[in-house]
């Protein structure tokens, strides 16, 4: 593959059928009562659409749109038609309805299938994706929390695309303490909605003329609430108000006051809304008063997750782009070859690939990452025994973090290690891999940043339900390790690794909980973004030998058929070499931030204002 044909590969297909029927096992889902109706052959065929419409509406105007972002006049937003023809492409196709049931409309098809079909449109595009992400995230919760009426209103315009969905979250004061959002809610005498008023801004999707109307899910507080998040209610504001027949009737009162100019992302209109200029933007309150954040933790979590794909779609298509240019690129000589010496092409030089590989290790272990979350809501929606659908649940509440913030991290590196292996020609616009790190460099903010992230995990995750989770993650470890036979010399000497990191995991967590009961928060805390690397590198970690036992399975398949087939031996020796270098590379960096913990290290902590 030359590098310009490299620029159009989305993903690898084979990392794709690897990673969801080798390692996760996916088409058993076809036994459970719900996919009944599916096989391997239809989530196949889910698969294979999504690319398809990936490769044809959404991957040509990549470039296209980030050099011609939306714009705003003072009355509408305007931007290209390709975004819309590929919006309602990809809805004409059953994708935002692609998790519902199939008389509502819906394929019924497993979290898992879903988030790698959506996974070819961000890698495709990811301005143009994210509208709708923000759709499907929205009528998730809307269908699990809003009224029936209002299901019947809203949810079956958004699912066919008529309607698209935001969430208004972010205030200019508050940022990201949401106890301190100011957005007042005032019921309206003898009707069934509320007056809302206050300003949104980083909303992405909040205005554009792509659907008939715009659903805003918007966090506010009911006068007379309790202060802080306790006092939060969800409203959903639409754009438009509707008639009896549920069609947009009269314009809501909110108002763009302009769009937002980011560095990457240009696609996707990021705005500043104002709710009740004129004292009548009617919003309708989403379950009880007070409960909004509870509420919005769904969309929130799911977003998570989808910015951890995103980041790692992202980080994929450069690694591909990169490795095309390094085969291609003929470039110096090996040191031990004479200035004669026919010059050879970069993949030779032994650092190049040392960036390849670690772009190989980090999205293929993202993807690993993302799925398995994924795979974690289909066994808590469908596992038939309630105690393991549980069990599920809680596991993804630890790792949600985690599958945020690693992902959003390690894809944009990817890109960096893209950028450096094209040299003088990776900084040029003429060159895609700089768009690619411009639009994922958004990611460790978007959604929590990953210091909130680390907050979150460290300071409430790792304690919920007597560390629940964390011992169901042992579990599910253990399982694996015991897998590799004690004989097995490439796996073998990372089970022992990984057992030694997970007791410096128990260690340190221990002596947290010790430390807590005792020291300040603040201080225990200040160090939290150490215990969500060394966490998520043991994870990773995990992921990989996952991978590593599917690979020496499938060789295994090989030599016992009708005999070694090049390609397929080729992919499998990569993936034991990416995992290798995951364990020789990455997992003993956990050390160095286990020991910080256990130091109770202060060097953050006190350096004083001041002193910058």
């Amino acid at each position: 593959m030359s590098a310009l044909d490299a620029s159009k590969a989305l993903l690898n297909d084979r990392d794709v059928q690897f990673q969801l029927y080798e390692v996760l096992n996916s088409n058993a889902l076809t036994e459970r009562e719900r996919f009944l109706e599916h096989s391997q052959e239809t989530f196949d065929a889910a698969l294979a659409t999504a690319k398809q419409i990936a490769e044809d509406l959404f991957a040509p105007h990549n470039a296209k749109l980030d050099s011609n972002e939306p714009t705003f006049d003072g009355q509408k937003v305007s931007m290209m038609d390709e975004v819309k023809l590929a919006f309602q492409g990809l809805a004409d196709a059953g994708f935002i309805a692609g998790r519902n049931d199939f008389e509502d409309g819906g394929m019924q098809l497993p979290e898992v299938i879903m988030t790698m079909c959506m996974g070819y449109f961000t890698s495709a595009n990811a301005s143009t994706s994210a509208y709708p992400f923000l759709t499907i995230a929205a009528a998730n919760l809307i269908k699990s929390f809003a009224s029936d009426a209002l299901k019947k209103q809203f949810l079956p315009s958004m699912l066919t695309a008529r309607f698209s969905g935001t969430m208004a979250m972010t205030e200019p004061e508050a940022g990201s303490s949401l106890a301190d959002i100011r957005t007042q809610a005032k019921p309206v005498e003898g009707k069934d909605y509320y007056h809302l008023k206050g300003s949104k801004m980083y909303i992405s999707g909040g205005d554009h003329e792509l659907t008939d109307n715009i659903v805003h899910l918007v966090l506010a507080k009911i006068e007379g609430a309790p202060a802080g998040v306790k006092g939060i209610s969800l409203f959903l504001v639409p754009k438009f108000t509707l008639d009896d027949k549920g069609n947009p009737d009269q314009r809501n009162d909110v108002a763009l006051a302009g769009l937002i100019h980011k560095m990457g992302y240009r696609g996707t209109t990021s705005t500043v809304l104002s709710f009740g200029e004129k004292e009548s933007c009617v919003g309708y309150l989403i379950g009880e008063p007070h409960q909004g954040l509870r509420y919005m933790f769904q969309m929130m979590n799911e977003a998570r997750v989808g910015v951890a794909m995103g980041a790692c779609m992202i980080g994929y298509r450069g690694y591909l782009y990169s490795l095309a240019y390094a085969r291609d690129r003929i470039q110096g000589r090996l040191p031990s070859q004479s200035a004669s010496s026919k010059a050879v092409s970069i993949i030779q030089h032994a650092d190049v690939r040392r960036m390849l590989l670690a772009q190989k290790a980090y999205v293929e272990g993202g993807l690993s990452l993302c799925l398995y979350g994924s795979s974690l809501l289909d066994e808590a929606h469908t596992n038939p025994d309630p105690n393991m659908a549980e069990d599920a649940l809680t596991l993804l509440d630890l790792l949600t973090p985690i599958i945020k913030s690693w992902c959003s991290e390690y894809g944009p590196k990817a890109n960096d290690l893209a950028i450096q292996i094209l040299g003088g020609a990776g900084y040029t616009r003429e060159y895609p891999v700089e768009q690619y790190w411009r639009d994922n460099r958004l990611n460790p903010i978007h959604e929590g940043t990953n210091g909130i992230q680390a907050l979150d995990l460290m300071g409430r995750k790792i304690w919920q339900k007597n560390s629940q989770g964390l011992v169901l993650l042992n579990q599910v470890m253990m399982q694996d390790m015991l897998r590799v036979d004690a004989e097995n010399e490439r796996l073998a000497p990372w089970v022992t690794s990984l057992k030694e990191a997970l007791k410096k995991v128990q260690l340190v967590t221990q002596q947290i909980a010790g430390d807590m009961q005792k020291i300040s928060p603040d201080q225990v805390l200040a160090n939290a973004t150490c215990y969500l690397n060394m966490l998520s590198k043991v994870v990773v970690s995990w992921l990989w030998l996952r991978q590593a036992l599917a690979a020496q399975a499938g060789l295994v398949k090989l030599t016992e058929g009708s005999g070694l087939d090049q390609e397929s031996q080729d992919f499998y020796d990569g993936k034991l070499h990416a995992a290798q270098y995951f364990f020789h590379w990455e997992l003993p960096l956990m050390h160095h931030d286990a020991q910080l913990l256990l130091d109770r290290d202060t060097t953050c902590f006190e350096m004083k204002d001041a002193s910058f």
